[in-house]
């Protein structure tokens, strides 16, 4: 006996929505710009609608396309190298002490990469008599200061590389790059074994033929050593590190791209994410003559 046709409930089955499907069905109007559509992101995180985790990736996603080569690289003074004019002995323990996955190798100079050294070929120099270093050298990637970090990381991926030599207008090399740089920047800090960690490197100056000279400050520094290092006297009583003074006059986190001054100095927001700012570009201002400040 067949069931009859008026018995049978239908039920409108509506598939699942995509993750874009839903941001779009937040964004109500739709947004003019990039700018809007931030807005409209960080409201949606305030109103508890998307994590702290997805805003900052969504983030993320933005400042790779901004981004350049020239904005993260580590700085050339602080490349760990090895030098093949030297001895394998000699330079060895410098290996083992730094203990990178890989090092750029050059032949007496900086300028002078001739190619990328794993440290686990470096292992066959204890299991083999004969040991020539340059045929295990790995070619070396040179990309220009220039270069987005959105096409650098599809180069990687289509490569296989994880490290590039960055080098500026001249051919001069600039510094280094390593695929966790750019992942970061999406997903967050990785403790990435070419960071910098020490307290000199927390405040670096910037070359720039435009504008006088400017210091890239990772927000974590101290003010006690911003202080020290510009010779101001920025209060510790309420906040204890550089980025938290700026969030503390800004009066919110900050976001990429903020730009403001603070008694003399002009502060930029280079990296930062929902939840924190990470690097900033900090110059100071000129003084201006006593007749203009009355």
């Amino acid at each position: 006996m067949q069931d009859h046709p008026s018995s049978v409930k239908l039920i409108d089955a509506k598939p699942q929505r995509s993750l874009f499907e839903k941001l779009t069905a937040l964004i109500s109007p739709e947004p003019e710009n990039r700018a809007e559509l931030l807005d409209i992101l960080h409201d949606a995180h305030e109103r508890k609608l998307i994590d702290a985790d997805a805003l900052s990736m969504i983030e993320g996603v933005f400042q790779v396309s901004d981004l350049t080569a020239r904005d993260i690289m580590v700085p050339r003074p602080q490349m760990d190298v090895i030098d093949l004019t030297k001895p394998i002995e000699e330079w060895m323990p410098y290996v083992l002490k730094t203990a990178h996955s890989r090092f750029p190798a050059i032949e007496g100079d900086r300028d002078t990469v001739v190619g990328i050294l794993l440290a686990k070929d470096l292992l066959r120099y204890y299991a083999e008599e004969s040991f020539n270093v340059r045929d295990m050298l790995r070619p070396a990637i040179f990309i220009p200061e220039s270069k987005p970090l959105n096409v650098l990381l599809r180069d990687f991926r289509a490569n296989r590389n994880h490290m590039a030599i960055v080098v500026d207008e001249y051919g001069a090399v600039s510094g280094l790059l390593t695929i966790e740089d750019v992942l970061e920047q999406i997903v967050g800090e990785i403790e990435d074994e070419y960071d910098l960690d020490e307290d000199k490197d927390n405040i670096l100056p910037v070359r720039d033929g435009k504008l006088g000279t400017r210091w890239r400050v990772k927000a974590l520094t101290e003010i006690d050593q911003f202080n020290e290092t510009f010779g101001t006297s920025f209060s510790d009583s309420d906040v204890v590190t550089i980025g938290g003074l700026v969030a503390h006059e800004l009066g919110r986190v900050p976001r990429k791209g903020d730009v403001f001054e603070i008694d003399g100095f002009r502060f930029e927001v280079v990296r930062a994410d929902a939840r924190q700012v990470h690097v900033l570009l900090v110059e100071k201002l000129p003084e201006m003559p006593a007749q203009q400040a009355s």
